[in-house]
């Protein structure tokens, strides 16, 4: 009956369910359910049902769902339900209107459910595992989870996220606010996201989206580079070293018509400008911020700005972030702050940028916020700028200040004596840059001279500062006189000379300090005990009244030494110090807050130590000091004597460390040669050893045979070994010329009875010259003759020579017998044997002339040698070539006749079919056709047979 009610619409009977009792029936149902349906059916009603009863199945069904995230993997949709539900009961929904306790309910809520869902590190990883889906039905909500996770535990999101299995997908995370809050405050992961390309993708996107006319886009994606950039060292040098800087240049290109903008652009815009400000900030290393300065001169981005600066109809928080935006471009890089210098406002007659901001900044009727970028940029201008604080001081002095124009310096001196206490205080913080740690301007600056009214002599700056001070202005004012006086006198011993040299001054600071004031006087009192105490430290002792002795005694007699010790203390104790002293840029809530600067609690810092040092000491004490300063002044100029002495020498040392360097080099190489030389030495001396043992051995043979060690039977050594010398060469070569005929002979023989069998034949060539040659067997017939002649001149010759040879042996035959001695030295010298040692000079003359004789008869064989050899060659290629086109012609030949075969075949084959088809065949023309085949065979008979001849 229930069940046709439900159908029906009718209400069932009995008390309604409470969303508790039904929210436990649809968990039961997920848990229990076998089908799929059911179980995504349970899973979209308890999606329904989670911003209501959020905490119903919050601490219900989230383990359900977290099952369902595990099991169901296959299913999309039902993957899409639990993760809408996870999200809802995590999520704090920050867009309805609740009160206080509601939103704060909310929130613990939305954190402990995170806590819970976080308990188990695994619940991260199957999220993660869950966003490599391509169904945007489940990517989507799994990005939505996953940020409201890292709004609510951020810190302990990404540390599950870091040591997960999961953590290389952080690279596939693309949902522009979970990177958000993904990146924040994590390097690790900031670093990851960055060196995935994050930043060529971000810069694409912004620039595709229309950059700062875009829309919420961009803005998110500037978010994240702000994530990824701020406080990252290693991500900025990433970013500056891939050239995305010159991307930046394009965001900030704005056309001359600049109204209507629209709250987005304004929001792109600033983000784009705190981008910059990240890459450049005074927190980075100085190093990093200087490279990124650079590169922005160098695009262009600089200029980009300093034209936003000067245009007009730009907001005016645009304005005043885009003037911020300047100052730490400037801040510290000289390159940067001289172009600042050389900018001019489009006005008539063009006014220098500067001019035109220090105008803002002393007009109290310009927004506090913007007279303080002004101020800030100023400063950040002449941060270690020593060329632009001389330029701004310069303005004052009366040979530069022109009538007709209104400069740097008049505007400051203006706002330092003007009604308003602000432009009073910014002023004076602005001309103290200028004097920061700069000697010479300080110097310079007492030189000006003010005009206070018509018929007064002018007094000085300094004075005229004095007077403001006693006259009792606001605080802001004083507070700003003070310290610019206290930059101004600081370590300038000539300025603390001037300043007490006004017999007023010193009373003033005196009094000033030893009354009782109130709570908001404690400042100016620290602050004018900061200023006696400069007085004393810096003091050079030249004005007898005001020396370092009788300031103190006066301090002791009038303030008390441990009350001015407290009076300064209470510089360093305010609250607005604390503030000032943590970042350059001069930010406060209130005008009447802004007391400090930066630069000056670094002054404060370094003098409070050395004032309350300086301030308990003796006289005695003070005379030591002095002794000790003179004595280390004295041994600082001797150890600078010594450190120049020690520089020289080592200048010298260094020199001749090379030329020692370069001496033992030479030396080295010299002592090689000599190894060498040595070596070569050694083996002649060998060699001369081994020879004169030799030439003992043979001289103590032939002294004891004949007493003469030169001679042997009248014979010299010398003239027997070049005998010897000279037979055996004829030898050899007489060996050598017989082998050579030999082979000649057989070659020719060869040639003769390959061509004696071709006599009939005579070919005809063309040489090289054209002229027409030939061969024929008589030719060869006179070559071999030739040949054959030459032959037997040699076998002449042969028998000559073995004519001498047996003549020369009858000679020896008929001379004494050798000496026992001499067998002896025959046997040591065997190149003796095959000449007669017992000859004499006059015997062996015609020996030398037939061996000349034979001499000049070979060297005419070996030219008649040489003819014939090249006789031979000239006919072996002549030959070569003639084979070739015997070669060719037969084959030619062949391919003749079996063509003409072919076609004989099919003559007799077209002749036999016609036959067949019953066509007559002239008798005539069938016997010439046998005539014809019975010829060609005859020719062929022909041809074999001269073949065979």
């Amino acid at each position: 009956m229930n069940f046709f009610r439900g159908v029906m619409g009718g209400q069932p009977a009995g008390p309604q369910p409470t969303g508790a009792e039904t929210i436990h029936k649809l968990c039961d149902r997920v848990a229990s359910s076998t089908l799929l349906e059911d179980r995504r059916d349970a899973v979209r009603a308890l999606k329904s049902l989670s911003k209501k009863y959020r905490l119903e199945v919050g601490t219900q069904a989230m383990d359900h769902l977290v099952h369902i995230l595990q099991t169901d993997r296959s299913d999309s949709e039902i993957l899409g339900y639990a993760l809408d539900t996870l999200y809802n009961i995590i999520c704090n929904d920050e867009e309805e209107e609740q009160d206080e306790n509601a939103q704060k309910q909310e929130e613990d809520l939305g954190v402990l459910f995170t806590d819970k869902f976080l308990g188990d590190s695994e619940n991260v990883t199957l999220l993660l595992t869950l966003l490599e889906e391509f169904d945007f039905h489940v990517r989507w909500p799994g990005v939505k989870l996953l940020t409201a996770l890292l709004k609510n535990q951020c810190n302990q999101v990404q540390g599950v996220i870091l040591v997960s299995p999961m953590a290389g997908l952080i690279p596939w995370l693309v949902g522009l606010l979970l990177l958000q809050q993904l990146t924040k405050g994590n390097a690790a992961i900031q670093k990851i996201v960055a060196f995935e390309n994050a930043f060529e993708r971000l810069l694409d996107i912004i620039t595709e989206e229309g950059s700062s006319d875009g829309g919420i886009v961009v803005e998110d994606c500037l978010l994240l580079l702000v994530n990824l950039l701020k406080n990252n060292s290693s991500n900025q040098n990433f970013f500056k070293e891939g050239s995305y800087i010159q991307r930046m240049k394009p965001w900030f290109e704005v056309g001359d018509d600049n109204s209507g903008w629209s709250a987005q652009k304004v929001t792109n815009l600033h983000l784009m400008l705190q981008l910059v400000r990240v890459m450049v900030s005074p927190v980075n290393s100085p190093g990093a911020t200087s490279s990124c300065q650079k590169s922005m001169y160098q695009c262009g981005l600089l200029q980009q700005l300093c034209t936003i600066l000067m245009a007009t109809g730009v907001p005016a928080d645009i304005l005043t972030e885009t003037i911020n935006t300047v100052s730490e471009v400037i801040r510290g890089s000289q390159i940067n702050q001289d172009y600042f210098a050389s900018v001019n406002a489009p006005s008539n007659p063009p006014r220098p940028a500067i001019v035109v901001l220090l105008m803002s900044m002393v007009n109290e009727r310009q927004p506090f916020v913007l007279r303080c970028a002004v101020l800030y940029c100023f400063q950040c201008f002449l941060y270690k700028n020593q060329k632009g604080q001389g330029e701004i001081v310069a303005t004052l002095l009366p040979s530069t200040i022109d009538a007709n124009s209104i400069s740097a310096g008049q505007l400051l001196c203006g706002g330092l004596f003007s009604a308003d206490s602000l432009s009073n205080w910014c002023a004076a913080v602005a001309l103290a840059h200028a004097l920061q740690d700069n000697l010479t301007q300080k110097e310079q600056l007492l030189r000006v001279q003010l005009a206070t009214s018509l018929g007064k002599p002018p007094v000085s700056l300094l004075q005229q500062c004095t007077n403001i001070l006693s006259q009792g202005s606001k605080v802001q004012t004083r507070v700003g006189l003070l310290m610019l006086l206290c930059t101004w006198i600081s370590n300038c011993p000539i300025a603390v000379t001037h300043f007490l040299h006004n017999q007023e001054n010193v009373p003033f600071l005196t009094g000033q300090i030893s009354e009782n004031l109130g709570e908001d006087e404690r400042l100016v009192q620290g602050l004018c005990a900061l200023l006696l105490g400069i007085c004393i430290y810096y003091n050079d002792n030249s004005l007898e009244n005001y020396t370092k002795e009788k300031l103190k005694q006066l301090i002791e007699k009038r303030i008390g030494k441990e009350n001015f010790v407290e009076k300064l203390g209470f510089v360093t104790k305010h609250e607005l110090y604390s503030r000032a002293a943590q970042k350059p840029q001069p930010v406060f809530p209130s005008p009447e807050q802004m007391l400090f600067d930066h630069e000056f609690t670094k002054l404060v810092k370094e003098l409070e130590g050395v004032i309350t040092k300086a301030v308990h000491k003796t006289s005695e004490e003070e005379k030591k000091e002095e002794e000790v300063k003179k004595t280390l002044e004295q041994h600082d100029s001797i150890v600078i004597q010594y450190k120049d002495l020690i520089r020289d020498q080592d200048t010298q040392i260094q020199e001749l460390r090379e030329q020692v360097s370069t001496l033992s080099l030479n030396s080295e190489q010299m002592q090689n040669q000599i190894t060498q030389q040595q070596s070569q030495i050694q083996q002649h001396k060998d060699q001369y050893n081994i020879l004169k043992l030799k030439l003992g051995k043979d001289s103590q043979g032939l002294s004891s045979s004949q007493g003469e060690g030169a001679h042997v039977n009248g014979l010299h050594s010398e003239e027997l070994s070049q005998l010897r010398e000279e037979v055996e060469e004829l030898r050899r070569q007489h060996t050598l010329q017989h082998t050579q005929l030999s082979d000649k002979d057989s070659l020719i023989n060869t040639l003769v009875c390959v061509w004696g069998g071709e006599s009939h034949i005579r070919k005809i060539y063309y040489t090289d010259d054209g002229v027409t040659a030939g061969c024929s067997h008589q030719e060869v017939e006179s070559l071999r003759s030739r040949v054959q002649a030459q032959c037997a001149e040699i076998s002449q010759l042969q028998t000559e020579r073995l004519e001498l040879i047996r003549r020369a042996e009858a000679v020896v035959s008929t001379q004494n017998q050798p000496s026992p001695c001499l067998e002896t030295h025959a046997e040591a010298m065997p190149f003796l044997v095959s000449c007669p040692t017992s000859l004499s000079p006059r015997s062996l003359l015609p020996l030398q002339e037939e061996c000349r004789g034979l001499r000049e008869g070979h060297a005419g064989l070996e030219q008649q040698l040489a003819s014939a050899q090249s006789t031979v060659a000239i006919e072996q290629t002549e030959k070569t070539k003639l084979q070739q086109e015997v070669q060719e012609s037969k084959k030619e030949q062949d391919d003749l006749l079996m063509l003409l075969a072919d076609q004989d075949q099919k003559i007799l084959n077209l002749k036999q079919r016609l036959r067949d088809l019953g066509e007559t065949i002239d008798e005539d023309e069938d016997e010439l056709d046998a005539r014809d085949q019975f010829g060609e065979d005859d020719d062929d008979d022909d041809e074999d047979e001269d073949n065979n001849d």
